[in-house]
């Protein structure tokens, strides 16, 4: 896996995370926090828990795939990217000079609410 592979993997398990964290075991929030937030190797993760490397990978798999599966039923993070295209969307509105310039400070103002809400 190529470097920029493995960060925007890295990067999509981290917002996954933040959006499901809860709906995890704690064994599985603590393995995912100590490989991903905290850059752990597995060797290490094995170390703390006094376990295999092979079952600290068997870990984070389930706990990746379990992230996944939520994704796919409730499509929190699509949900986010698609509020967050469209906030981006309004900003570039608000800077256009060819729009009236009371619509312009409507259009920050309502992209302002909406991150506000995120």
């Amino acid at each position: 896996m190529s470097q920029d592979n493995r960060l925007e993997k890295t990067n999509r398990i981290n917002l996954l995370f933040a959006f499901y964290e809860r709906l995890l075991t704690e064994k599985q929030q603590t393995f995912l926090k100590y490989y991903f937030h905290d850059d752990f190797s597995l060797g290490e993760i094995a170390a703390e828990f006094e376990i295999s490397r092979q079952a600290v990978y068997e870990h984070i798999k389930r706990a990746e795939q379990t992230l996944e599966n939520y994704e796919a039923k409730l499509e929190l993070l699509q949900r986010h990217e698609s509020r967050m295209q469209s906030i981006r969307e309004l900003e570039a509105l608000s800077f256009d000079d060819k729009l009236p310039e009371e619509t312009r400070r409507t259009l920050g103002v309502l992209s302002e609410k909406l991150q506000a809400l995120e």
